[in-house]
């Protein structure tokens, strides 16, 4: 394979009013958050960078320098800024949707790729060199793929300083660095500080910050998203599709809380996210964060699980670029303006999700009591994991069911963070018995393709790149007109 795909058609519309640097300018001087994770802005005599809505003075133009990670400026030799903290920002909308090898690439790492298999191995997910990785990571995101998971593994770490009493020296590890020399080295580069530094400047008091005295007390979070939110129809969701025993959401309306278990590389997770509801009174440029918390078996588990999560909420969606294109729909634009930022739920495990796509709830249910593996200390009402696709196809060896956990065992369909999409799609077809609407389904959730139209439904190509987003529209006002 020599060529590399184009980006997803669409996903550049959010930055091409930016594109221009005088233009990017003028969104930081309004500070303005609809581009925070999109790009990030660096100050030439300060040496720091920053996310557009900064609240910090202007600098003058001629000090200021644009880059499209948070990754590029740390290579450039930027520190990030203490007041906005750039790396905690959503992550770019372009590289969750984008079906090249970038996009593929950049899901793989936020995903852990790197920390767990190397360069080499992200090189072996994509089927491509790892030079040939290096050189379109480079071009496109200002840094290769060892840069951006030290800003990713960067991140991990301040999060562990800031809500864990865990020594120094566990935290270095967990956050995937190879030693506590490099620990501290990319530390003081990144943030200007010593990892102890960094501890006692973390912000105190709030249930989101309270310190914990280890993952297993679990790890508060805050998951930030951009734009409005509806999380309401979000958690009706997943109610509907909660499956007992793996996954349970309690509480009224409003005010529920939504928790899983996780199977993740090194361990287990219970994660729990509560509803909460975006403040009242931002209108011009609504945006804010689900409280949640991670009870890890393994702290180096954090990075991958909260990517889950992520994907699970779409929480790193553009929805001012979905409304902006359904939204001038004479169908779509009374939906969209009701209920603007309306997301496209994705998977936290995408093999489960495939399995209970084709089952549905109650088959899910019954393989769980059947072939689930039993929590050795049930948390509540969570008592196992969703049985691994090699566990149903050993128990389940006819029909569809059969086809589809072996072909997942076996590598024959891939779902992870880095699988081709088109790819998936025709190896899901090609099973016996599997129905193209339950592709789609797959495709668009355990996938996150933000442009799938199942067949039989209408849905006009005027819609693209983000049908998906439309389908979730409809259906919602379909559920509420019963």
């Amino acid at each position: 394979m020599s060529d590399f795909r184009q980006p997803h058609p669409g996903t550049r519309r959010r930055l091409e009013g930016v594109i221009d640097e005088d233009a990017r300018y003028e969104a930081v001087r309004g500070r303005d958050a609809r581009f925070d994770g999109e790009f990030f802005f660096a100050v030439g005599t300060t040496g720091i960078y920053c996310r557009p809505s900064c609240p910090a003075v202007t600098p003058k133009r001629h000090n200021v320098r644009f880059y499209p990670t948070a990754a590029a400026a740390q290579s450039a030799g930027f520190r990030a800024c203490r007041r906005c903290r750039p790396d905690a920002v959503p992550g770019s909308a372009e590289w969750n949707v984008r079906a090249d090898v970038v996009g593929r690439a950049m899901r793989l790492i936020k995903d852990g790729v790197v920390d767990r298999e190397g360069v080499g191995g992200l090189a072996v997910h994509l089927g491509y060199s790892a030079r040939q990785v290096q050189r379109q990571l480079t071009a496109e995101v200002g840094a290769g793929p060892v840069a951006l998971a030290r800003a990713q593994r960067a991140h991990t770490a301040r999060v562990l300083l800031g809500t864990t009493t865990l020594p120094v020296t566990e935290i270095a590890f967990a956050a995937g660095f190879a030693s506590v020399r490099q620990f501290n080295d990319t530390i003081k580069a990144v943030y200007a500080a010593t990892p102890s530094e960094l501890r006692a400047a973390a912000p105190r008091g709030g249930p989101a910050v309270r310190r914990v005295a280890a993952p297993s007390a679990g790890i508060p979070l805050r998951l930030a998203y951009r734009g409005p939110y509806q999380v309401t129809a979000v958690f009706d969701l997943l109610a509907g599709e909660a499956i007992p025993g793996i996954e349970e959401v309690d509480g009224p309306r409003g005010r529920r809380t939504y928790r899983r278990m996780l199977r993740l590389p090194h361990g287990t997770a219970v994660a729990a996210v509560d509803e909460r509801q975006p403040p009242r009174g931002r209108t011009r440029h609504p945006g804010g964060w689900l409280d949640a918390r991670l009870h890890l078996t393994d702290p180096r588990d954090l990075t991958t699980a909260v990517q889950r999560l992520r994907r699970l909420f779409d929480l790193d969606a553009d929805p001012y670029a979905v409304d902006e294109r359904l939204g001038a729909d004479p169908r779509l634009a009374p939906l969209v303006a009701a209920r603007p930022g309306l997301r496209s739920p994705g998977a936290a495990d995408p093999e489960e999700f495939a399995v209970r796509a084709l089952v549905g709830r109650a088959g899910a249910e019954l393989l769980v009591r059947r072939y689930g593996k039993a929590l050795d200390s049930p948390y509540g009402t969570l008592t196992h994991l969703f049985p691994e696709p090699a566990a149903i196809a050993e128990g389940e060896p006819h029909g569809t069911l059969a086809a589809l956990t072996s072909a997942l065992a076996d590598g024959t369909v891939r779902l992870d963070a880095g699988a081709d999409r088109d790819d998936a799609h025709q190896a899901l077809l090609s099973l016996p018995g599997m129905d193209a609407r339950t592709v789609a389904v797959i495709r668009a959730r355990a996938l996150g393709d933000p442009d799938v139209a199942p067949p039989g439904e209408d849905v006009p190509d005027a819609w693209r790149p983000w049908r998906s987003y439309a389908l979730q529209y409809l259906r919602t006002q379909e559920q509420e007109a019963h």
